[in-house]
């Protein structure tokens, strides 16, 4: 196996595993969203996304986000570092500012 894939492999079964400790779903549940948020964030690096997640007052948000280096270069402002495993920090096309989710919450991409 390639060194690439086995990295993936391993940040999807952590995140997977993250998700089954934390929420209680099936794993199998937790496989899903954690596949889904690999996909993701791999798409964001390329382009814009559009995507769907469901915010902590139960509200669904459609979102149009993206990690491209070309679109977000200038908008990367402090030296400061803030680490949560659980959220997915990304750039918002319509707003013009930084946004997180839970990964978990992650509904759909589009």
């Amino acid at each position: 196996m390639s060194t690439n894939f086995k990295n993936q492999m391993k940040e999807v079964m952590s995140l997977a595993w993250r998700f089954f400790k934390v929420t209680g779903e099936s794993f199998s549940e937790c496989l899903k969203k954690a596949w889904q948020v690999c996909r993701l964030a791999k798409e964001m690096k390329t382009k814009t996304v559009q995507f769907f997640y469901q915010k902590v007052n139960g509200e669904i948000r459609q979102a149009f986000g993206t990690m491209k280096k070309e679109k977000i270069h200038d908008k990367i402002k402090g030296t400061g570092v803030r680490k949560n495993e659980d959220l997915f920090n990304y750039w918002d096309t319509e707003v013009g500012g930084w946004r997180s989710f839970k990964k978990f919450n992650l509904i759909k991409i589009v």
